[in-house]
């Protein structure tokens, strides 16, 4: 029987946007009696004297203080404790939740808190408040210092996100009440970048959903209005076919004797726009508008049911994914397909039982519960499902121990997170979870960095393959390993994984500290030999600290860097002889410029001159290499141009290229664009103002081909870099007056 008691299939087609931003007026703030109810009704030994404490504690300590939208402060502490009890979080989580901001914005101290509620929530309490803000602000290190003490803070105990996660959830839903649009566009911003994808690393991905929602909704109006627009008109077009496929998913349960429900769902706004963005396609083109899931009364069924759709409809066998065998890092657990349904319509079906639905909509909260007479999470019974709750964030956390600096560490996290995920094996069967487009040396470093570090090949599936092959679900991959650790230039491009790339990284900077050393130990002796000095007359490690550094080593490390000159460790070292010394390195040239030789200058000579091509126009992000004709400055290309078939290579240099920095004044190239659209009044405003909202700036506008029904628009756009490019081109896509959207490259 179906958890609701009702043996007969439901259909619910969710159409429902997400909550609109209310008028005005206050909001309904959750009594003190309506909370505490809350959390005894799934903890009924929940201690009622210490909810009412604290909820009393909150409101004492914010007083008078108000919220943007006029409403006493304390309902914000109060509205995210009533979001932990949705999770159905312990009562600690509850009083934390009330009190995670009185000691950021009141009197209240941490020994006070300690006191009053205990150990426990004072730690949750203050693990929530040394994070502080994970806002955008000028300097950029600050924020990703920041996002690592917030990864650090959750692996030690995974409530302090879950707090967090709420906490921004209820200042989403109340974003509107913010007057600054620029401050309401950087907190929605920042939620799209790191809260939606925590989320989704602990599968709570009902938060994630209205997360990007909210916050497409703000950063994006035109582009959320339109596909809006376009879901709403596909919807009165498919009408008809959505409930004859819905009909007859419930004849087949009832006929295969399979107790269920079915719940019919639509794609919203962000998704396919993110869809729009990553396959490069027009909203025509996107399949799986509609959905619907079956869900069923345990594993069997859920099989059994596959092949019962199996058998009625046609199955696209790319679009098949079984992560109920193979479930996803967070706990994910469901069979995926898309069929050719009624109508011959595309239809994906996701098929689970009661529990993955539970757990795919709460996650990692959806195993909070009783175990003997305390509540609380139940690890045993997460991990006997496949779920290790921290295990996403712990592989963020040795990122840190790789040696990646905030910002390098902070980048890769938020690359990883939106990523999905491909499944492969060690040749004993052991399962390595990586994210989509992951190559084998992203295998090698999930297995262990010292497999990493010595990989020097692999075999996919008993076959040798190179180590730029992109591995796909199944893959037996088996590392051919070196004698020691060996550094191979370019290989941090054959990595998608942060924790590859930190690990490379950091061996590269192991192994160029050594180069330095030796370079500049051998500077050093090759200098005091010119000079007819002899090194044993030094005391190098007290030489160093003179000089402020922390021994031999450092100093010489400091000298091949050249951070230090050689002439002024010399002149250190014999301060009687000093100016005598320095007019012999003078003699000798021993300047900076010389030493400079000593260091080879890979991709681009320098001081050499650049151009950009003009019939490629490559932007800050795409893949570039340089062309030197004898005579003539290096020009920049696309590593696609069509230009350098033409250039005879014998009689031209070639540099391998890579793009550094961030664009001068905001701007780095012009992006070309053709925009194949509607040919009707009114659409060459409407493309000029969905870039311009996009923030590009047309300098070139050309008319191409044109028919009855379509004409070619061609645009040239200042853009900042290729990210930029992207959001302009998908924001076009969104629209319903046009077809195509496509990069031009003479």
């Amino acid at each position: 029987m179906a958890p609701d008691g009702n043996t007969t299939p439901e259909i619910l087609i969710d159409d429902s946007p997400p909550p609109a931003a209310p008028s005005g007026g206050p909001t309904r703030i959750i009594r003190q009696y309506e909370l505490v109810d809350r959390v005894k009704a799934y903890a009924p030994q929940t201690s009622e004297q210490q909810l009412n404490a604290a909820y009393v504690y909150a409101m004492m300590k914010h007083g008078t203080q108000q919220r943007a939208s006029g409403d006493p402060y304390y309902s914000h502490p109060v509205a995210v404790s009533g979001i932990l009890t949705e999770l159905k979080l312990d009562q600690a989580s509850i009083v934390a939740g009330l009190l995670h901001d009185t000691v950021e914005d009141t009197d209240a101290t941490m020994e006070e808190i300690t006191g009053l509620f205990g150990d426990e929530v004072a730690e949750l309490v203050e693990g929530v408040t040394k994070l502080g803000e994970l806002e955008y602000t000028s300097e950029q290190s600050k924020q990703a210092e920041n996002f690592q003490k917030f990864i650090l803070a959750s692996v030690k105990d995974l409530r302090v996100l879950l707090i967090k996660l709420a906490d921004r959830l209820h200042n989403m839903r109340t974003l509107h009440h913010i007057k600054k649009p620029e401050k309401r566009k950087r907190i929605a911003r920042e939620t799209l970048e790191i809260y939606a994808p925590l989320a989704r690393r602990v599968g709570i991905y009902k938060f994630a959903a209205e997360f990007e929602d909210i916050a497409f909704r703000e950063l994006n109006p035109e582009a959320y209005g339109a596909l809006r627009l376009r879901i709403k008109e596909l919807q009165a077009q498919s009408a008809d076919d959505v409930e004859r496929v819905s009909v007859e998913l419930r004849e087949m349960l009832a006929r295969a004797g399979i107790e269920g429900r079915v719940v019919g769902r639509q794609k919203q706004p962000y998704s396919i726009w993110r869809k729009l963005k990553r396959k490069d396609i027009s909203f025509r083109d996107v399949a799986d508008i509609f959905a619907f899931r079956l869900i069923l009364t345990n594993v069997g069924d859920c099989y059994s049911m596959l092949g019962v759709v199996h058998q009625k409809w046609s199955c696209l066998q790319e679009r098949f994914r079984d992560y109920i065998s193979m479930p996803k890092p967070n706990g994910y657990r469901s069979i995926h397909t898309t069929v050719r349904a009624a109508g011959n319509r595309r239809i994906e079906l996701q098929i689970r039982t009661e529990e993955m639905n539970r757990t795919a909509e709460t996650g990692v909260a959806a195993h909070w519960s009783y175990k003997g007479a305390n509540y609380g999470f139940d690890a045993a019974g997460a991990l006997e499902v496949g779920l290790d709750p921290t295990r996403s964030l712990t592989a963020f956390a040795e990122m840190i121990g790789d040696g990646a600096d905030a910002q390098e560490f902070y980048e890769h996290a938020k690359l990883e997170m939106y990523m999905d995920h491909v499944f492969a094996f060690t040749p004993k069967g052991r399962l390595i979870v990586l994210p989509k487009g992951a190559m084998p040396l992203d295998f090698a470093y999930a297995v262990h960095t010292h497999v990493g570090d010595t990989c020097k090949g692999c075999r996919i599936n008993g076959e040798t393959r190179p180590l730029r092959t992109e591995l796909r679900n199944g893959d037996v991959v088996d590392v051919i390993r070196g004698d020691k650790p060996e550094v191979v230039s370019g290989w941090e491009a054959l990595t998608r994984t942060g924790r590859a790339r930190s690990a490379i990284r950091r061996l590269i900077r192991s192994r160029e500290i050594e180069g330095f050393h030796t370079l500049g130990a051998s500077a050093l002796s090759a200098a005091l030999e010119a000079l007819h000095f002899k090194q044993e007359e030094i005391d190098l490690d007290d030489l160093a600290v003179r000089l402020g550094l922390k021994n031999k080593s450092a100093l010489f490390e400091a000298i091949g860097r050249q951070n230090i000159d050689v002439s002024k460790v010399i002149a250190e070292a014999f301060p009687a002889r000093a100016q005598e010394i320095l007019r012999s390195f003078e003699a000798m040239r021993l300047t900076e410029s010389t030493a400079n030789k000593l260091i080879e200058i890979r991709d681009m000579p320098s001081g050499g001159a650049l151009h950009l091509c003009h019939d490629c126009s490559p932007v800050l992000g795409d893949r570039i290499v340089g062309l030197q004709q004898k005579g003539h400055p290096i020009t920049v290309h696309c590593i696609d141009c069509n230009r350098l078939a033409d250039d005879d290579a014998e009689y031209a240099r070639w540099f391998d290229l890579s793009w550094s920095g961030e664009p001068q004044g905001g701007i780095m190239a012009l992006g070309r664009v053709r925009v194949t659209a509607n040919n009707r009044a009114g659409v060459m405003a409407q493309l000029c103002s969905a870039i311009a909202e996009s923030g590009g700036n047309i300098m070139t506008v050309q008319s191409g081909e044109r028919s009855i029904d379509f004409t070619d628009l061609l645009f040239d756009i200042e853009v900042a870099d290729l990210k930029h490019l992207t959001l302009i081109m998908t924001t076009l896509r969104a629209l319903a007056a046009v077809d195509r959207v496509e990069r031009i490259r003479d």
